[in-house]
């Protein structure tokens, strides 16, 4: 139920959202009708067809990418005929009534039991299906998580519901606009000069999201201006339900970034933070390295702190030079740090890939190798990279979800080291030096989001032929618009990443960042795979990554994160290509920093 109604709030911010604004047009125009027999079951079928389709396409089901690909065809031509509809009058009696007719058919067999819809209703609905077919949210922090479930887990009813409630908060917001909007325009169709230019005015606005739609901008330049629209208002309904765990406590202040002392001696020690349960089992790895097995038994009389990570994640590998630095620094005090590998791609459940993994990130501390989900589950975790302070007592009581917060997850780990007994006095946070991918983020210049490969969950494809899944064909790609991207060569498309079949194919992404990384995979053979990077049609010189060298070139060893930009001066908006000198590389993910 909790899940139910982060998802249904998650989708009543939408309104606030850019990316609702394509839409709009489609469900305004519709507000001078009956709200129950026009406007609810428009906002009806919207919501049904979107969670639909997205149930669907998150758990990988490829033929219903192609079928919501031909179906969003159809919705823009439906749409297009409404708002000629709206802009010439005498055309709308005739063009409607295949309209209405084919929406009474879908509703109730003709010969069927019961009364028959009123043509009004029928449409209506007609309408808000095609609207929910092209209907491409932003995928802020509560849709991403909807969204990564089902693919991690596949279609289910739970998944069907969640999207169904995030849909359902959309309509609601809309429904609550739609009423405050309905006294207007009745106040302006009193004047038939007013109400004449009003229709107008929404059948240009339909036929424009038409094109804007048809045009792609819907999921690449409003995506771009949603980037920080509803993702705080949407992290504080994710912090306030937080797996029903007490809120994270605040520390005393600190002064000049010290702890204070405590000013009375003769007692224990003993911090403000809760207590948020008790540690969850540590069975189930698949292996442990670095370490013999470890249960929660063995770790009492220890402060713990367990870090879930995976290594491709760009996320979670910033935040190891803090871990390092924590398990280096608080080792002799009692702290233990274990990390959690569970992975998100099939390729990070190979142990050899995790061993090199944390000889290149050099980590000496233990790894539970959580291949199965099985520590994951236990925990109830839902995020890379998460933290779990836990006391000697093997009680939880601080946590971390993402980056960031790092003083306040140091400042737990010390006031849980003082309640333990260690006698170490106010120490400064640590300041870790950080280079690579490891090195922090400039979020001040971050605009393009992450972007999956795979069809599974890719997005903003701009490549004129379209995402055929599983199945090798040749593309092209011109000028992608900002945060598009698109494939040249033949390319096979599967769930999870894509695969190159021939040497000279590429990958073009127009984006906006400091740095630029790619999960990439060599060929299935193991065999290295060479390439070579531009910036804007150029060698990138000083605005190379860490993985290629000023002239643009790399090589593909491991399956791995490569760090491929890093902008050296002025931060802008970069055209980036990486074209494969041998065939087999396989392509996951983008990440942006």
């Amino acid at each position: 139920m909790t899940a139910l109604i982060i998802a249904y709030i998650g989708g009543v911010l939408t309104i606030l959202s850019p990316c609702i604004l394509p839409v709009l047009p489609f469900v305004f125009a519709r507000a001078d009708q009956p709200f129950v027999r026009s406007t609810l079951p428009m906002l009806a079928g919207m919501a049904m067809s979107f969670a639909a389709v997205a149930t669907l396409a998150a758990a990988g089901a490829g033929w219903a990418i192609h079928a919501n690909t031909y179906g969003r065809y159809v919705a823009l031509a439906l749409l297009a005929v409404f708002g000629v509809t709206l802009l010439a009058p005498p055309l709308a009696s005739k063009l409607t009534q295949p309209v209405v007719a084919l929406a009474n058919r879908l509703l109730r067999p003709s010969k069927g039991p019961g009364p028959r819809p009123a043509p009004a209703t029928g449409a209506a609905l007609l309408l808000g299906i095609a609207t929910g077919l092209l209907w491409a949210p932003c995928a802020g922090p509560i849709l991403g998580l909807v969204l990564t479930g089902a693919a991690l887990h596949g279609a289910s009813a739970q998944t069907a519901a969640l999207l169904m409630a995030y849909a359902a908060g959309a309509a609601t917001s809309l429904a609550v606009a739609l009423l405050v909007s309905g006294r207007v325009f009745a106040a302006m169709k009193r004047s038939l000069v007013a109400g004449e230019w009003l229709r107008r005015g929404l059948g240009a606005a339909v036929l424009g999201s038409v094109a804007a739609i048809g045009l792609g901008a819907d999921v690449g330049l409003l995506a771009e201006l949603s980037g920080a629209s509803t993702t705080r208002l949407e992290q504080g309904v994710l912090n306030a339900f937080s797996a029903s765990k007490p809120q994270r406590a605040t520390l005393p202040a600190a002064s000049d970034g010290m702890m204070r002392a405590v000013a009375d001696t003769q007692r224990a020690f003993r911090s403000g933070l809760p207590v948020e349960g008790q540690i969850a089992s540590l069975n189930g790895a698949v292996e442990w390295l670095n370490s013999p097995p470890l249960t929660a038994g063995q770790l009492r009389g220890k402060v713990v702190l367990v870090n879930f990570w995976t290594y491709s994640c760009i996320n979670c590998l910033r935040t190891l030079p803090y871990i390092r630095a924590w398990e280096a620094k608080y080792r002799d005090q009692g702290l233990t740090v274990i990390g959690v590998h569970t992975p998100e791609f099939a390729f990070e459940k190979n142990t050899g890939n995790i061993r090199k993994a944390i000889d290149r990130h050099r980590i000496s501390y233990p790894v539970a190798v959580d291949s199965n989900y099985a520590i994951w589950r236990a925990f109830g975790n839902q995020y890379w990279p998460a933290f779990y302070v836990i006391d000697a007592k093997g009680q939880v009581r601080h946590h971390q979800f993402g980056e960031g917060d790092y003083d306040k997850s140091e400042q737990a780990i010390q006031a849980l080291l003082r309640e333990a007994g260690s006698q170490a006095t106010a120490i400064d946070a640590v300041q870790p030096q950080a280079s690579g991918a490891e090195a922090a983020p400039d979020l001040g210049n971050v605009r393009t989001p992450e972007t999956y490969l795979g069809y599974r969950q890719a997005s903003n494809f701009a490549s004129s032929q379209g995402l055929s899944p599983d199945a090798a064909r040749d593309y092209t790609i011109a000028k992608p618009s900002l945060n598009q991207w698109g494939l040249s060569g033949n390319w096979t498309v599967n769930p999870e990443q894509a695969t190159l079949n021939r040497a000279g194919g590429g990958i073009t992404y127009r984006f906006r960042a400091r740095d630029l990384h790619l999960v990439l995979g060599p060929a299935a053979d193991g065999k290295p795979v060479r390439f070579q990077v531009t910036i804007d049609g150029k060698a990138p010189g000083a605005n190379h990554g860490a993985d290629v060298d000023a002239a643009g070139s790399g090589t593909v060893m491991d399956t791995r994160l490569y760090q491929l930009v890093r902008q050296a001066g002025e931060v802008g908006e970069r055209t980036f290509e990486i074209r494969f000198l041998d065939p087999g590389v396989q392509a996951y993910v983008f990440t942006f920093g």
